[in-house]
């Protein structure tokens, strides 16, 4: 019999990266990541991935109307914008001087944040 793990994967983006989108409809757009919901391996990025909400007017909101807000996209469709040269690179993760894991980016070997 087999058990289930409960551990997320690691994923290499975090709330706060500057990120560019390399597949879909908003391809070339770039943004900061918001939120990431591991659960669905999705992210929430500033200025991208824009649906429209229509919502009715009720007690708490007498305003109803319509309002534009980020939907999530998926991490796949998302790639790190190094923060030293600005160009795209892919994240790994290794042990700094100290013995802590850190992300750092595979085009330059820098460590991110």
């Amino acid at each position: 019999m087999e058990r289930k793990s409960n551990k997320q994967p690691k994923l290499g983006l975090r709330r706060g990266d500057k990120v560019r989108v390399i597949a879909g409809d908003d391809k070339g757009k770039e943004g900061t990541i918001l939120e990431v919901l591991l659960d669905k391996n999705r992210a929430v990025v500033e200025g991208v991935n824009i649906v429209t909400k229509h919502t009715k007017p009720s007690a708490g909101k007498p305003e109803g109307g319509i309002k534009k807000t980020e939907a999530s996209i998926h991490i796949s469709n998302l790639q790190l914008i190094d923060p030293a040269s600005g160009k795209l690179t892919r994240v790994g993760r290794k042990l700094d001087d100290k013995g802590k894991l850190k992300r750092f980016s595979k085009k330059t070997g820098e460590f991110i944040k």
